[in-house]
């Protein structure tokens, strides 16, 4: 006699399988990433400038299909929109490089007003009775260490950038390559149409994570210069690009870009308490509106991470890949969730990676 409890039995283990090879296939996939990660940074000289050029060519693939699209020869978009990319690149570089020469001209003396500034705040800690050891102090924190990050960020990125030629050379042939994919994968399989949905789903949920990145950062780094030079703060325009490029560190990358331009408020011969307070207010009120309004609706629905995937990802790719990993972790993350969620076998992984449905729900409000 058969027992009618038995099919449910059956499916009821087959689910438990199932579930119990989930670990394995983390353990496995943790395995995988290390070694790559480990890879990664030994070969980092070789993989920044690839990295750069990938995500360069993403930004610039679809003015170049809309170009396309309306009539020109593919080559011509390619020279034209890499024009204006080099053209916008160049102005910014011809405009920040003198104040960027000043200001590492004046590191020194500001750096030393920021020491004076912070012995006479623990004179006046010490004068309400409090003890303070100044010596594991000084060990432990550097106040005129603050300032001086920024032009190891900056350097970094430029000397990235230093490499133009290949950077240029490796954008067109990927240019090139993501337009061609779809029909390479239309020769490749009998039955390409699924494998076309996915790269048409992973490939326009990057470029559209790219742009609004970059339209944010953008945004970001007017207000913050605008805001600087009415205040009558120095090298507005060094704080606004930095504003831009860490506009791409997740969680404390608007932080990080408050810092300078507030630390020089306070200590410039025209600034003060007051300037530094109502500057920091500013920025902060710009970032909170564009981090945590503008930019989830922009985003959309499926382009979340989690917090604790973010700084992960920010320390991860800080490590292998030094300054240009600072900037590049969030996009890279984001391209392995979308490829990621681009299929059904491992969307599993991705959920992990994502925020919970319900503080999506949330940051769309």
């Amino acid at each position: 006699m058969v027992d009618p409890e038995r099919p449910s039995d059956d499916n009821e283990q087959k689910g438990t399988e199932n579930v119990s090879t989930i670990p394995f296939t983390l353990v496995i996939v943790a395995a995988a990433l290390f070694i790559v990660i480990g890879g990664l940074r030994l070969g980092s000289t070789l993989v920044i400038p690839i990295l750069m050029s990938l995500f360069i060519a993403i930004l610039c693939a679809r003015p170049v299909k809309w170009l396309v699209e309306r009539g020109w020869n593919v080559t011509l978009a390619v020279c034209v929109v890499l024009a204006l990319v080099s053209l916008i690149i160049g102005l910014f570089t011809l405009l920040i490089g003198s104040q960027f020469g000043e200001f590492s001209d004046q590191m020194p003396m500001i750096s030393d007003r920021l020491s004076a500034l912070y012995g006479q705040g623990l004179n006046w800690i010490e004068d309400f009775g409090v003890p303070i050891d100044r010596g594991a102090i000084a060990g432990s924190f550097d106040p005129s260490q603050l300032v001086q990050y920024m032009p190891t960020l900056l350097s970094g990125v430029g000397d990235t950038l230093s490499q133009t030629v290949i950077i240029v050379i490796m954008v067109v042939f990927m240019i090139y390559e993501i337009l061609d994919l779809p029909q390479k994968l239309k020769i490749a399989f009998e039955n390409p149409q699924k494998s076309l949905t996915r790269f048409k789903q992973f490939s326009e949920s990057l470029q559209r994570y790219l742009i609004v990145k970059s339209e944010i950062g953008v945004a970001c780094g007017v207000l913050t210069t605008l805001t600087c030079w009415v205040l009558g703060v120095e090298f507005a325009l060094i704080w606004g690009v930095l504003a831009f490029l860490l506009n791409f560190i997740p969680n404390i990358g608007a932080f990080l870009s408050a810092i300078p331009p507030v630390l020089l408020a306070l200590v410039m011969p025209d600034g003060g308490v007051l300037l530094a307070i109502v500057l920091g207010g500013v920025l902060g009120s710009v970032h909170f509106i564009t981090g945590n309004i503008i930019e989830p609706r922009l985003m959309g629905h499926a382009l979340g991470m989690s917090t604790l995937m973010a700084f992960m990802s920010l320390v991860v790719w800080g490590w292998v890949l030094g300054p240009v990993g600072l900037l590049l972790s969030v996009p890279l993350t984001m391209s392995l969730k979308i490829l990621l969620d681009s299929h059904p076998d491992t969307r599993w992984l991705s959920v992990l990676i994502g925020p919970t449905e319900e503080r999506r729900r949330r940051s769309r409000r």
